[in-house]
């Protein structure tokens, strides 16, 4: 497993955490896997109750690392290391909570789609720039964002692909709560203690009935969106914004149909 996710396990809690702060905790095919790995080690060991997903104060993850991601994606999606963790952290059957503070880009917003509670620091600035990119959306966001939000809603926040903030995320029932940034992985391990405490087939029987209206639909979305993000990432629009983001500009979509 790469040291660039760490993983701890205690009080029946499984810490998952970003460790590349160097790099704002941008995202590898490397550790993607690791993730997976995690999601597969909660399911299997009976001592686990919950997951914890965090970074660190400054950061959660600036999202997928594009010097990577610009050679595309190795295979069919599902077998790719991002469509496992994602089909993985969707079909999860234990709780899963996530602790974010600072940058949550892309894949660091949709993933808190598929959490159960998720807390956020006031410093957390949410973005889903997939279009900006010259991508699309992912992790069943397209499906996911409309039913929660409205049409409009989600069309703003993966069309234009602004950044939002904690209290944005909270009023759009995003999030659970926000607090000052030091507090923010108290404050979720706390959650997850009171979710570990509680009966565990009963919790599950819950997940298994929250998720149940939408889960048919969310499986085929990712699988769609997967295609078409890796699709994208070949793209020419996509080979200008990747080029305008290491070279510190706007991207020039001008002469595109």
């Amino acid at each position: 497993m790469t040291d660039l996710i760490l993983t701890e396990k205690s009080d029946r809690i499984l810490t998952v955490r970003l460790n590349r702060p160097n790099r704002k905790n941008a995202l590898t095919h490397d550790m993607y896997t690791a993730m997976g790995d995690a999601l597969e080690q909660a399911e299997s060991d009976r001592d686990i109750r919950c997951t914890l997903f965090t970074g660190t104060e400054e950061c959660f993850t600036a999202g997928n690392d594009l010097s990577e991601f610009a050679q595309g994606l190795p295979g069919e999606f599902r077998e790719t290391p991002v469509g496992r963790f994602l089909l993985l952290l969707a079909t999860a059957t234990k709780p899963v909570v996530a602790a974010v503070n600072g940058p949550a880009v892309g894949i660091g917003t949709t993933m808190l789609l598929h959490c159960d509670l998720v807390v956020a620091g006031t410093n957390t600035r949410f973005q889903m720039p997939f279009a900006n990119l010259g991508l699309c959306p992912e992790g069943g966001s397209s499906l996911l964002l409309p039913a929660w939000l409205g049409r409009v809603r989600a069309a703003e926040l993966l069309m234009l692909g602004n950044a939002f903030t904690a209290d944005d995320a909270l009023q759009m029932g995003i999030i659970n709560r926000v607090c000052d940034p030091i507090e923010t992985e108290d404050n979720a391990r706390e959650l997850c203690r009171q979710l570990a405490a509680q009966a565990p087939a009963a919790l599950r029987a819950t997940k298994q009935l929250l998720n149940r209206p939408v889960m048919e639909d969310l499986t085929d979305t990712m699988l769609t969106e997967g295609q078409l993000f890796s699709e994208r990432l070949k793209s020419p629009e996509a080979a200008e914004a990747f080029r305008a983001f290491m070279e510190k500009r706007q991207p020039d979509f001008s002469s595109f149909d």
